[in-house]
């Protein structure tokens, strides 16, 4: 036996479980429910994963209420949201609700990072070795690390010679930053850049705002829940959890089934118009169902946005920088923004607006930021919101290697190969959730953290049941999974925009589609007969002797 947090741990566990998020507490009660010994170590202090490192000013989920929480009946029948999209304090408050009510808090070890995990043929286990020290041997290894845990710190010269505070928006201080009548710079104008800049631009001093692309911002219309909406979204709960299961996104929206020119102009603006005032997602994903895959109409789309946000400006400049003529890439083919006060914020007297395609960062000095033209930027707070290494890089920060002592991050420095984006060759024994070439961001958390874990669950529970002790993908399997992935993302316009979508934000990463752009019910049908024959791409073995190795084509399809 082993120790930390005055927590006993077993040595040769049933499931490790790597972090306390929206996957690993759902993964963590799916596994305790087949009986088996099963621990969850966190890097944090507190269950929440995203939601717990993410504590920066205006950090918001764009997912609605209730799509946005677990379907089990335990847990939704006695928990109330006071907002129709909640904040990051709200969020960790369900999160923590969750580990509660659920019992989960027993089995999870709070402020222990995994370094390292090597997998030892001979035993059919993982060593897994922490920072504290600690050592752990499991069957199976879960990593529940989500797509968004390494932050991303572009290369700013001279960044430490800063002498003002300082912080990436997923390192912030859990007991946050005082802003008040202070000097404010934002590096990035993602979601977190927006939601940053909308939140603490009434209250600062000065704000300035460096941007390299505008973002293409959708009004959210957050809104409080009074007794009535809740009584009704209770109501249709169990309705809600069945239904997004049915649509690509796994949220409750779903394309408009006509395409955008087979109709009027009349006909289009008035859809347009509708889905406008409902906020939230309903504008990308109630919109024409051809609007992902056809240039023109998605340039339509770009067009009457475009109009919305030139109205809200008188300066021609600002205009100009906010909402160029010409799209900066195609519109949705980046995480979606949705604010309700950034524009708004922009237009104060006390907040500059920076393009840094025209005028780069040369230096970060110890007074603030001097850009290409000569002009410093004094400021006494920094906020860093760049982005993620997203989909690989939580994983490939921990030293994990395979049957030939390889790690994982060397195997995917030229593009990443899983199967069934869950699982990947030389890695038995070891499943991932909400990662690489899975629905992932594309789609609701929740949605498909709940496919994935029961997936991984049943898969567990099969195993056991027929005594065996490893199961491997196939290196066809995966070659057939990266081919899908790519073919159904080369079918539309999201390969071409850059971002942390397919790794075209991290110098060196191999640009390529990250997540599975099928669908849900796609996703899931696949799923299925995999469980339903046996799990035919994977080879299935007893300490290392074949117990059952399936022969099939290792074919999936395109058709949906």
């Amino acid at each position: 036996m082993s120790s930390t947090n005055n927590l006993p741990i077993n040595d040769e566990l049933d499931a490790l479980v790597v972090g306390a998020g929206f996957s690993g507490l759902y993964q963590l009660y799916q596994l305790r429910k087949l009986g088996s010994s099963v621990k969850l170590f966190e890097s944090g202090s507190d269950v929440g994963g995203v939601w717990y490192w993410n504590c920066y000013p205006g950090a918001r989920v764009d997912s609605e209420t209730p799509s946005y929480e677990f379907s089990l009946p335990e847990l939704w029948k006695d928990w109330r949201w006071t907002q129709r999209f909640p904040d990051r304090n709200e969020l960790h408050s369900y999160l923590q609700y969750v580990g509660e009510k659920l019992d989960l808090k027993k089995d999870i070890v709070f402020n222990t990072r995994v370094t390292a995990a090597r997998f030892d043929p001979d035993t059919d286990r993982w060593t897994v070795t922490t920072e504290q020290g600690t050592i752990v041997r499991p069957r199976f290894l879960v990593l529940a690390v989500g797509s968004a845990s390494k932050p991303y710190i572009p290369n700013l010269p001279g960044l430490v010679n800063f002498q003002g505070i300082v912080h990436h928006t997923a390192n912030w201080p859990q007991g946050g930053v005082d802003m008040e009548g202070k000097r404010v710079g934002v590096i990035g104008t993602g979601s977190t850049g927006v939601q940053v800049i909308s939140e603490i631009g009434p209250k600062v001093k000065h704000l300035t705002v460096f941007q390299r692309l505008p973002a293409i911002v959708l009004p959210q219309i957050n809104s409080k829940v009074d007794d009535e909406k809740h009584a009704r979204m209770r109501e249709l709960s169990p309705l809600i959890y069945r239904h997004r299961k049915q649509t690509a996104s796994g949220h409750t929206v779903h394309s408009f089934p006509l395409d955008t020119f087979s109709v009027s102009s009349e006909e289009r603006q008035l859809l347009w118009e509708e889905l406008w005032s409902r906020g939230g997602l309903n504008f990308c994903g109630d919109n024409f169902k051809d609007m992902m895959i056809n240039q023109e109409a998605n340039d339509e789309v770009y067009a009457f946005w475009r109009n919305k946000i030139l109205a809200k400006f008188d300066d021609p400049v600002m205009q100009k920088k906010l909402a160029p003529q010409v799209a900066p890439y195609p519109f949705a083919a980046k995480k979606p923004v949705m604010d309700d006060n950034y524009y708004k914020v922009l237009s104060q007297t006390n907040v500059d607006l920076v393009d840094v395609r025209k005028t780069p960062i040369q230096e970060i000095t110890d007074k603030g930021i001097l850009t290409s033209d000569g002009v410093e930027y004094e400021v006494d707070i920094l906020v860093i919101a760049c982005g993620f290494d997203g989909a690989t890089g939580g994983i490939t920060q921990i030293d994990i290697r395979g049957l030939d002592g390889a790690s994982i991050k060397d195997k995917w420095t030229k593009g990443v190969y899983t199967n069934l984006g869950m699982t990947t060759a030389n890695f038995p024994n070891m499943f991932i959730v909400y990662g690489p070439q899975s629905p992932s961001i594309l789609s609701n958390a929740p949605t498909t953290i709940e496919i994935q874990c029961a997936w991984i669950t049943t898969c567990i529970e099969y195993l056991k049941n027929n005594r065996l002790t490893r199961i491997e993908a196939t290196r066809e399997a995966e070659d057939k999974w990266r081919d899908l992935t790519m073919s159904v993302a080369g079918g539309t316009l999201v390969s071409k925009a850059e971002s942390w979508w397919n790794g075209a934000n991290i110098p060196g990463k191999a640009v390529e589609p990250l997540y599975f752009a099928g669908g849900i019910p796609y996703y899931a049908s696949i799923l299925r007969e995999q469980e339903k024959n046996g799990y035919p791409n994977f080879t299935l073995s007893t300490h290392g002797q074949t117990a059952a190795t399936i022969d099939s084509e290792n074919k999936y399809t395109t058709s949906q």
